[in-house]
This record gives C-alpha cells, sequence and structure tokens, in this order.
C-alpha cells in the first residue's frame, strides 16, 4: 500500500506569533517525506491573513486562508479540512516547530488501512530554558506538551492530541469534523478536548478505527513564560474540567472519562509518591510537584462538577460540524 498524501493545516490568530508561525511552517516545508500542502488558516484577524497572503503569495504549495466558521481552534481546522486535497490531514500548532521525520513517521502508521489517526510526542520549549522545578511532568499535557503516564513507542490509545495529530479524511466523513463550543477561541478561558471527543465520536462511528501515538514523530512546542506560572496551572486544569463535562455530555462519561479514571488512579498517585520522595531526599520540587498534583486533580474536578451543571441547565452548547464532500471544498 503506498504511503498517503498528507496536508498540514496550521492554525493561527494573532500577529504575536508572526516568528513562531513562520518557523512552524519553515519546519514542514523541510520535511524528509514533504507535504502534498501546507494550509495556514487565520481566525478572524483580516491584517494577519493579509500579512501572511503577502508573506506566502510565491510559494506554491503553502495557502493562506481565512476560517469560514465561528471564531474558535475547531472551526479553524474544519476549514482546513474542508479545503485540503490530502488523503491525510496533519494538524500542528502555529507556535511549533515539527522535527524533520515528523510526516514519515505519520505515514508509515497508516500502512494498515484500518489506522484512522496517527498521534506524536510535543515536548515543552521553556522560556525560562528549563522546566520550572515545581511543574510535574503528568501535567505537561497543562501546556500543550505528551504527559507522563502516555504509553511510549507506538502504541493504540483512545485519543490523539491535537496539536501533533493526524486523521484520515474518511474519519471525518464517517464522523465529522471538530465540534465547536469545546475548544479555544482565542480570547475566553484556555478549553480544550475538541480532539478527545472527535476520536471518541470516531471510534462509536467506525468501531474497527485503530488510533496511534507514535513518539518518533515529534515536535517541539514554545512555552511563553506567563504559562510557568502556578496561576496559569490552576486556570489551565479548571478549564479541563469544564471541557471534560462537555465531553462527557456528549459521548458519556464511561468513554468521555475512561483515560482520565486510569490517569488519576494510577498515573497520578505515582508521582505524588515521586514528588515526597524527592522532598525527603531534600532533590528540588520535589515536595512542589507533589502539590502542583494534588492541586491539578481538585481544580480539574471542581471544573468538572461546574461543567456538568451548567450543561445540564442548558448553559453550555455546542455542535458538530460536517464537513463538506470532496477534496479542497473551500477556495
Amino acid at each position: 500500500m503506498s504511503a498517503p498524501d498528507i496536508s498540514v493545516v496550521i492554525c493561527v490568530y494573532t500577529e504575536d506569533r508572526w516568528e513562531d508561525i513562520l518557523a512552524a511552517v519553515s519546519s514542514v516545508r523541510a520535511q524528509s517525506r514533504p507535504a502534498r500542502e501546507t494550509l495556514l488558516v487565520v481566525d478572524h484577524n483580516p491584517t494577519l491573513l493579509e500579512r501572511l497572503s503577502g508573506e506566502y503569495k510565491e510559494v506554491e504549495e503553502v495557502r493562506v486562508l481565512a476560517n469560514a466558521g465561528p471564531r474558535g481552534l475547531s472551526a479553524g481546522r474544519n476549514t482546513g479540512i474542508a479545503a485540503s486535497h490530502g488523503e491525510v490531514i496533519a494538524f500542528l500548532d502555529d507556535d511549533a516547530v515539527a522535527e524533520r521525520d515528523w510526516l514519515r513517521h505519520f505515514a508509515e502508521g497508516y500502512a494498515d488501512p484500518r489506522v484512522m489517526a496517527v498521534g506524536g510526542r510535543t515536548m515543552p520549549i521553556w522560556a525560562s530554558g528549563r522546566r520550572p522545578a515545581w511543574f510535574p511532568e503528568e501535567f505537561d499535557w497543562v501546556v500543550g506538551c505528551t504527559y507522563k503516564g502516555l504509553p511510549p513507542g507506538r502504541a493504540r490509545v483512545r485519543n490523539v492530541l491535537g496539536g501533533n495529530a493526524s486523521f484520515r479524511r474518511t474519519a471525518f466523513a464517517a464522523a465529522g469534523g471538530f465540534a465547536t463550543g469545546i475548544g479555544r477561541d482565542g480570547d475566553k478561558r484556555p478549553l480544550g478536548c475538541e480532539e478527545t471527543e472527535l476520536c471518541i465520536r470516531l471510534s462509536r462511528a467506525r468501531p474497527d478505527a485503530i488510533l496511534l501515538m507514535d513518539d518518533r514523530a515529534v515536535i517541539h512546542h514554545r512555552v511563553p513564560a506567563p504559562r510557568e506560572h502556578f496561576a496559569y496551572f490552576r486556570t489551565r486544569t479548571y478549564a479541563e474540567g469544564l471541557s471534560k463535562a462537555l465531553v462527557a455530555r456528549s459521548v458519556g462519561s464511561d468513554k468521555g472519562l475512561e483515560s482520565e479514571r486510569r490517569y488519576t488512579t494510577r498515573v497520578l498517585p505515582a508521582g505524588v509518591a515521586r514528588g515526597l520522595r524527592d522532598a525527603l531526599l531534600a532533590r528540588p520540587g520535589g515536595a512542589g510537584r507533589a502539590g502542583a498534583i494534588v492541586a491539578g486533580v481538585l481544580t480539574a474536578a471542581g471544573g468538572y462538577v461546574l461543567g456538568s451543571v451548567r450543561a445540564r441547565r442548558g448553559g453550555a452548547t455546542f455542535s458538530v460540524v460536517r464537513i463538506p464532500d470532496g477534496e479542497g471544498d473551500i477556495a
């Protein structure tokens, strides 16, 4: 079976990340296995749209287009999917750079026709130059990175992580696109989980589907200085609880919280134990990491409870978009 063509979608929203956006595109153009195209989807920012259009007007393999849906990451991704031509659509964060073999490892995963999604490993680039001593690796998802507790190598997973992921085009035909109303829109709380909800919905639509995580498909994700502080950690974990409540509402708590139960009952207690051990051995940050894990769990739980109440009262809504049939339907 020949390797599939891959389109890469990068959703962007602010000129503050101009240099990061250029670096992300450059990393895609330098792949050992070339992408069919790179689509830059601009989220309701006419100035950025015009500037990027000028930057890449003579670069045939890079296309710049406006988000055709409501403000937010999910609608931007859906716009990119509908406009793309590849058999596989990969997603890269606008403040990340991919290693040279990123797409090659993605493509290898699709040798099995049952594979509907392949995700990779996302490594943090800390603004301060190194991980804060108090920041537990078990919570690297807070800054959009691969966290301790995920399986190593190439392994089956419930869901891939959206900033470093790929899907067959047929996955969206079966399950629809990313749900709007769950993920980020640039101006509100740092919500997430839109890829989790999509992957669970995909597995229900295609019970034979295989979703993989391949830790050789590596990207490096910039973590700005404000996100190295506990205030952001607390805000992000609370927002994750809110988002998980929406996922559970959409797909049910059994599947919606299946991986989270294992994570909170196995991975996190081990992390607390390591932190306390390090504190007893006078190693830097041990007590802080243990405390951050406990605080993160409690804050996320609080967000989940409030999100569940809001969902039952109809105070939170989201919708699943059907991706237009065919390839490249958005000019």
